[in-house]
């Protein structure tokens, strides 16, 4: 037996069945969420867009007919020729039917895209992340309106309308002006009737002409009068609006090899997308370096080569003249994130640790220091790995209770947790570990 459904899809179904769909491929979505990171600019990584799913990952589930047992009954229009009692020879053997021959042009299965709107491909993208609450230190002078209640008014738009004052308004009206209540008029109504069953006529006279004065009086005074209504009244409050920088240093000298800029590009998206979520306006400015540093764009800053020495503390002076010129911490909320793979000129490390320590730190609300390494090291049995020197510089930056977060990175699988460790939540008195 066939069954086909012709009813019409109802009105929110859509929604339930993508939201079960979800559920059941979200592993799938999540690991497609995360690959399509590389692929982003970080100022789009927060926007939705269709995903690719594995078509082998997100069957349906079916109803099929069950090998064996129960009644089966075909109806075959058309075929005129064959009369009831009449049998159908069985086709030869290997004469087809299991459609098992190979195709000569392949399986060409298509994947399956599936489309995620912002908030769900956000969502996702941080779902896996413990990210702090962080409080806002600094607001700038501009303003955007809030609406707040402001009382009531005599006009407005009827969604407006405040029921209860109008009511409560009408009820004092009625009140001061003494209107008839209906209890009052079927009283008299009532005793009307009463005095005329018992022959007191000159009653009933007093007591009809009460009764007309009464309801000409319920007739001049309505129940609701138009002075009556009032509506809620709304204005607008100015509030300040928070806005923060997110300035991405990085290491562009010869020793930063195309998979350590991968590493530090997914670490920059994820900075991006946790400061967007918690700020309204977010700006991002690139500074590479090498023994000179620059304000580039984000494809120069990816994607140009460029060779020189490792000299850290230009892209911190470089960092301070932008700040200087365009970005006053009294007015931004200021946020550094720096990749590099370790290396600098030792006669630099006191110039690195003094910028850092004197002007970078105190205007920062938040300082990540992210070391990247090859995917791919490997050191003999025993061999213990000296420390980066400017690992150690910061390392004693850190000790001394400054604003200041770094960890070791070697391999795309190490970000997120990686991230999740800088921006866990701290009490007052704990140190950022190194």
């Amino acid at each position: 037996m066939h069954i086909v459904d012709r009813r019409l899809n109802p009105s929110g179904k859509n929604l339930a069945n993508r939201q079960r769909f979800m559920r059941r491929a979200k592993a799938q979505i999540r690991k497609a969420v995360h690959e399509s990171a590389g692929s982003r600019s970080i100022k789009d990584a927060d926007e939705g867009g269709e995903v690719v799913l594995p078509a082998q990952g997100v069957h349906e589930p079916t109803f099929r007919r069950g090998s064996s047992g129960g009644i089966r009954d075909h109806l075959l229009p058309g075929n005129k020729q064959y009369i009831t009692g009449d049998t159908i020879q069985r086709p030869p053997s290997g004469g087809g039917g299991s459609g098992n021959e190979g195709s000569p042009d392949g399986e060409g299965e298509d994947d399956f895209r599936f489309a995620l709107s912002r908030d769900e491909f956000v969502d996702l993208f941080l779902e896996d992340l413990e990210l702090p609450d962080l409080a806002k230190r600094r607001v700038v002078n501009a303003e955007a309106p809030v609406w707040h209640r402001a009382g009531y008014s005599v006009s407005g738009s009827p969604a407006n309308l405040a029921l209860n004052r109008t009511v409560r308004n009408s009820l004092s009206r009625r009140i001061a002006l003494r209107r008839p209540k209906p209890e009052e008029l079927q009283a008299l109504r009532d005793e009307i009737a009463a005095l005329k069953e018992a022959g007191d006529e000159a009653k009933v006279l007093e007591l009809e002409e009460e009764l007309r004065r009464k309801e000409r009086r319920t007739g001049l005074i309505p129940y609701i009068d138009p002075i009556d209504v009032r509506y809620k009244r709304f204005d607008p409050m100015p509030r300040p609006v928070a806005q923060a920088v997110m300035f991405c240093l990085m290491d562009v000298s010869g020793s930063m090899t195309e998979h350590m800029k991968d590493l530090a590009k997914r670490f920059y998206v994820l900075l991006y997308i946790f400061l967007k979520r918690r700020y309204k306006n977010v700006d991002v400015v690139f500074i590479r370096h090498t023994h000179t540093a620059s304000e580039v764009d984000e494809d120069t800053f990816f994607n140009s080569p460029e060779t020189g020495g490792t000299v850290v503390s230009t892209a911190l002076e470089e960092m301070q003249r932008v700040i200087d010129e365009r970005y006053n911490p009294d007015n931004w909320n200021i946020y550094a994130a720096q990749a590099s793979d370790g290396d600098n000129t030792a006669s630099d490390n006191d110039k690195t640790a003094a910028l850092l320590t004197k002007q970078i730190l105190p205007a920062c609300q938040y300082y990540a220091y992210l070391e990247v390494g090859r995917d791919s090291e490997h050191f003999p049995p025993g061999f213990i790995r000296r420390d980066s020197d400017l690992w150690q510089t910061y390392s004693t930056i850190i000790r001394a209770g400054a604003p200041m977060a770094m960890r070791k990175v070697g391999h795309r699988r190490d970000i997120y947790p990686v991230f999740r460790e800088l921006f866990a939540k701290k009490t007052g008195s704990e140190v950022a570990p190194v």
